[in-house]
């Protein structure tokens, strides 16, 4: 195979551990000569970097999937790929080859650094690729990346999940946890302070775990605070965040370290102690709010985030009402809300009692309304105070304001001059709206 046309696509469903992810495929394919475009029919190789925590994320994935045999059809050296979690699971990748015998490359998340390899062979020898390896490898460094922002960068720290929750499917296809050595990680956030980023956000399933099996004596709240004694960078935020494993130290850190933004991300999945403990979350209700109550009185001004399941195997109207009774309670700043999604292999999917459709669609809707009550409200405390701002760009609904956030992860639109991105400003905040705020520069 022959392939000219030196244009590439990439799609990437899920989290922002697959779009560091993507990222690095990107940089990849940057580095030996590509560049990329955002259509399809322009494109010599499309990749997809796939999802597969909700069955949604894999019906796109078909559908899309479905929709490239035309352009085969019309360029067979079209070069197709598909990689991410998806292709993690048992059988998968059989069945993506059987039903769409047209895709070139298929690779799991175990063996991304190898992906211009499989390229190389595909163009030279005229192959279809199948390679998934089952078992993590050691964490291969110094993969080239093309980042997606100038300002704000994704850093993974760590890589895996040990928490088995009896919904999840990443510890099976991201593996066990392995963590990156801080000299890695210290080396990767001084190149970015160099190339003129601002702000980080460190990755990992749960950064709290961060440290164990190195063999150097460090956790978590230590890599913290040695990240923020990096000159040059501004901001540093980091997701996500299991309950159980968020120390005092942790919390401590994030209070007197000044580059650490006062923002967390606590996914709570259920306010039900019987939902909970289904779910093998390893803490109740009570210790959250517990642990909660300990962040805001040591975290002035912070601001929480969450993930939350509804129509859970087994979930009650009572145990959904103990979810909203929480959620106002807590009063989160914004919250990732997820219509329960069965799958294979997953203890809960062989769990007695799912929950009726109809039933976990009006829960969700209820949800979403009290979350976003809490959000409005939380916002129109913004309205008159003088906030500081990472300015990101131009607004996307108003072209002539800029567009950034607070430390506490407000998103910003505002009226400037001389403004640069990149800039940290202050922003009198004139007028709240239900999910951003409105200012003036002064």
């Amino acid at each position: 195979m022959q392939e000219t046309n030196l244009k590439y696509y990439i799609e990437t469903w899920g989290c922002q551990m697959n779009e560091e992810d993507s990222e690095k495929l990107s940089g990849m394919l940057k580095n030996i000569g590509y560049s990329r475009t955002e259509t399809k029919e322009e494109a010599g190789i499309i990749l997809y970097n796939t999802c597969c925590v909700r069955e949604n994320a894999e019906n796109k994935v078909f559908g899309n999937l479905g929709q490239l045999k035309a352009l085969k059809r019309k360029n067979p050296d079209l070069i197709i790929g598909i990689c991410g979690c998806m292709m993690q699971q048992e059988g998968m990748a059989d069945k993506i080859l059987s039903t769409f015998p047209y895709v070139n490359i298929v690779f799991g998340t175990h063996n991304a650094y190898k992906f211009p390899e499989y390229l190389n062979r595909v163009k030279t020898e005229g192959v279809q690729i199948k390679e998934i390896f089952n078992k993590e490898e050691e964490i291969v460094e110094g993969l080239p990346i093309d980042r997606k922002s100038d300002v704000k960068a994704f850093v993974t720290i760590m890589y895996g999940c040990n928490n088995f929750c009896t919904y999840c499917i990443v510890p099976y296809v991201r593996g066990r946890e392995r963590s990156r050595k801080s000299e890695d990680i210290l080396n990767e956030v001084k190149e970015l302070v160099k190339a003129g980023y601002k702000e980080i956000t460190l990755l990992g399933q749960n950064v709290n775990s961060y440290g164990k099996g190195l063999e150097e004596d460090i956790n978590f709240a230590k890599l913290l605070r040695m990240i923020n004694e990096v000159e040059g960078i501004e901001r540093v935020r980091f997701m996500t965040s299991h309950p159980k494993d968020l120390t005092d130290d942790v919390i401590l850190a994030i209070k007197e370290c000044d580059k650490l933004c006062e923002q967390i991300h606590l996914p709570v999945q259920s306010g039900s102690n019987n939902i909970l403990k289904k779910m093998n979350r390893h803490y109740t209700r009570e210790y959250y709010m517990e642990l909660v109550n300990k962040i805001k009185k040591e975290i002035p001004g912070v601001s929480l985030t969450t993930d939350i399941i509804v129509g859970f195997p087994g979930e009650t109207e009572e145990d959904f009402l103990e979810t909203l009774e929480l959620v106002r309670e807590v009063g989160y700043s914004a919250a990732f809300t997820f219509i329960y999604s069965r799958r294979n292999n997953t203890p809960a999917d062989m769990m007695l009692n799912q929950v009726d459709d109809a039933d976990k669609h009006h829960r969700f809707d209820r949800l979403v309304k009290a979350v976003n009550e809490n959000v409005i409200k939380l916002n129109k405390e913004f309205e008159n105070q003088v906030v500081e701002v990472l300015v990101e760009g131009m607004s996307k609904n108003d072209e002539t304001k800029y567009s950034g956030r607070t430390r506490n992860g407000r998103l910003v639109n505002f009226e400037g001059e001389n403004v640069k991105i990149g800039d940290l400003v202050n922003v009198e905040i004139t007028r709240a709206q239900p999910f951003s705020l409105l200012g003036k520069m002064i």
